[in-house]
Formats: structure tokens, sequence, C-alpha cells
């Protein structure tokens, strides 16, 4: 994901093409059978570095601006949603990727990460974005940009 930062745009199209990864990645495990242990292994290390990443630069630098701007509701809620997806993260590792459950599991955290994603980018984000000037947009993208590299 490090490299990603500076070629997607302003923060809200990074965190996008950072959705859109670990969907992309979360499809690629539910496409996997019982017998491609190792290679859940590999694709679920991958996913905890992305979603970690990722919530990194939302509960440094946005969520943060989120309740500077007068949105603490939606902040609090994202970062209530990134416990849930934390839990989700620690029962994946517990069941394993042999478990006959974990296709389910890693559906239903999928659909988590899909909520949490659409929420994000259409309805709170767009009218954010639109509050602000074009200083604002540049330092959240800047402090994004520099958050990503740190955690790369």
């Amino acid at each position: 994901m490090q490299g990603l930062e500076s070629a997607a745009g302003d923060w809200d199209e990074i965190l996008t093409a950072e959705h859109d990864m670990a969907l992309a990645i979360f499809d690629k495990m539910l496409a996997t059978d019982e017998t491609q242990t190792f290679k859940r292994k590999m694709l679920f290390m991958k996913l905890c570095h992305a979603l970690d990443k990722h919530a990194h630069a939302e509960e440094m630098v946005v969520y943060p601006a989120l309740r500077e701007a007068n949105e603490a509701a939606d902040a609090d809620n994202f970062e209530s949603e990134h416990g849930y997806i934390k839990t989700f993260i620690y029962e994946l590792s517990e069941m394993g990727p042999d478990a006959p459950t974990w296709l389910e599991k890693v559906r239903e955290f999928r659909q988590l990460v899909a909520e949490h994603a659409r929420m994000e980018e259409e309805e709170v984000f767009p009218k954010f974005k639109r509050d602000m000037d074009e200083e604002q947009n540049a330092h959240i993208t800047s402090l994004v940009n520099r958050d990503g590299f740190w955690m790369a």
C-alpha cells in the first residue's frame, strides 16, 4: 500500500483506494478453499497490515479533523466500528485458516468493512470535503500521505 498515497490524489481518494484494495484482498480470501491454508494465512496477514495502516491514517488524521469540524458523532461511530474490525481480526486469528467456519467469518467481516467504507465514501467524507477550503483539503491530504509513509 505504500506509494498508493502519492498516486491517488486527495485524502478521500487515497482512503477510497485503500478501501478498494482491502475489499479485493477479502475477495481473494473468499476464493480459497480449505486446502489453501497457507494462501489464506498470507492473505490474512496482508489484509491485517492494510487495515492497520488505513485505520491509523483515519484515526490519527481524518477523525480528529472531523471532530474539529463539529462532526464528532460520525468520528465516534467510525472509531467504534474500527473496534469491531479489530475483533474480527482477533477472532479469525484465533480460529485459524483451517477452521470450517473461516470463510463464513471472512464473509461477515467483509460485509462490515464494505458498509463502513460505503458510509465514509458516500455520506460522511463528501460532505466533510465540501465544507473544506483548498488549503484545509491540501493539509489533510498532506497529513494522510505522511501517516501512510510512516506506516508503510
